[in-house]
């Protein structure tokens, strides 16, 4: 069977926010190692598949910056969406411009916001996945990350009986926990965190989406057949921004009757808010993260500094903050607060134009 990996890189990322903006969202920011974490994703993807074989999945808007970051990606491996309509139908339109083009193929999905390591590890992680996937044709396979914590900021999977090594039957998933159930969720081994990340045949899951989402499925397929010409992009202008707006957990993984899930014990990083930088950058001997070319401080310690240029972040007497510097706007709160900032984002929008453009 053909094989193909898509990202999925259409998340808005306000928590980055002063550095995520709508035209350049948190996948595009060089944050990493210098790098984006779109192009981290593709790198470690890389591993295992082709350019050919690897798709995106964005804004329409975006793929031109995107296209930068990954040249080695034919162009005919960009999709872009006229809007953002949720993981649903993300995944609805990539399987169906794939399977028009090979109906013979299995697809991984993977999200382009997490940091994984060691790739050798994920490679043989990700193998056995569509192994898992091929000789199952009607399953759906998730790849649960083992939890090193009783994280309440993300959905879980129950794992049940195994069916092979490294693989096991989907009991349930389960929504983003409080503090107390997520210490049992961990301490039970049975559970994994929800990854959303994905493998399985375009056919089984254009079925699933025919039951589920048949108002998307009939859209999408219609969408796949002309795709490429200039009336398919039109009619995708005025066909998709009517979807129903949903997550794939929601809409398919969650009433799926055959659930395979596989074990990711690695290091596995959501580079959600400001907060997950010291796992990326580590800390210095007062616990100062600096994300920045240039930082000097005084009598300051745990905070994190962030600016992309050679812009110079300097401190005196602070301690636990955040500080995040743009060309036009400057972020600084505390790290207890950084879940606040797509508030302050919302507020922006009212008060400001452009702040988030």
């Amino acid at each position: 069977m053909k094989k193909a990996a898509v990202i999925m890189a259409g998340g808005a990322g306000t928590r980055l926010w002063p550095l995520s903006r709508r035209s350049r969202p948190k996948q595009l920011l060089h944050i990493v190692e210098g790098r984006s974490l779109i192009y981290k994703t593709y790198e470690r993807l890389n591993a295992s598949f082709s350019p050919d074989e690897i798709y995106v999945i964005a804004l329409a808007e975006h793929l031109p910056a995107i296209a930068e970051e990954l040249p080695a990606l034919p162009p005919t491996n960009l999709i872009g969406e006229p809007t953002g309509r949720d993981t649903a139908n993300a995944v609805a339109l990539s399987a169906a411009i794939l399977h028009e083009r090979d109906p013979d193929t299995i697809m991984g999905i993977f999200t382009a916001d997490h940091l994984i390591r060691p790739t050798d590890q994920f490679v043989e992680i990700i193998r056995t996945g569509f192994a898992a996937a091929e000789k199952n044709a009607d399953a759906l396979v998730t790849f649960g990350i083992k939890p090193t914590e009783p994280h309440t900021g993300l959905g879980y999977v129950q794992r049940g009986e195994p069916l092979s090594p490294g693989v096991w039957h989907v009991v349930s998933f389960k929504e983003k926990p409080d503090l107390e159930t997520a210490r049992q969720y961990v301490s039970s081994g049975d559970y994994y965190w929800n990854s959303g990340m994905f493998v399985w045949r375009t056919e089984t899951i254009l079925n699933r989406l025919h039951k589920h989402m048949p108002e998307t499925h009939g859209a999408v397929t219609k969408l796949a057949q002309g795709w490429s010409t200039e009336a398919g992009q039109k009619l995708a202008r005025d066909l998709y921004p009517l979807l129903p707006k949903i997550s794939i957990d929601f809409a398919v993984m969650e009433k799926a009757p055959e659930v395979l899930v596989v074990e990711m014990a690695l290091d596995w990083l959501d580079v959600g808010n400001w907060t997950a930088l010291p796992s990326v950058h580590g800390t210095d001997a007062a616990g100062n993260t600096n994300a920045a070319k240039r930082v000097t401080t005084l009598s300051s310690k745990n905070n994190i500094f962030v600016t992309e240029g050679d812009h110079l972040i300097t401190a005196i007497g602070v301690d636990d903050l955040v500080v995040v510097h743009s060309p036009n706007a400057t972020l600084i709160c505390h790290r207890n607060e950084v879940q606040r900032i797509k508030d302050l984002v919302e507020q922006l929008g009212q008060e400001y134009d452009g702040f988030y453009s």
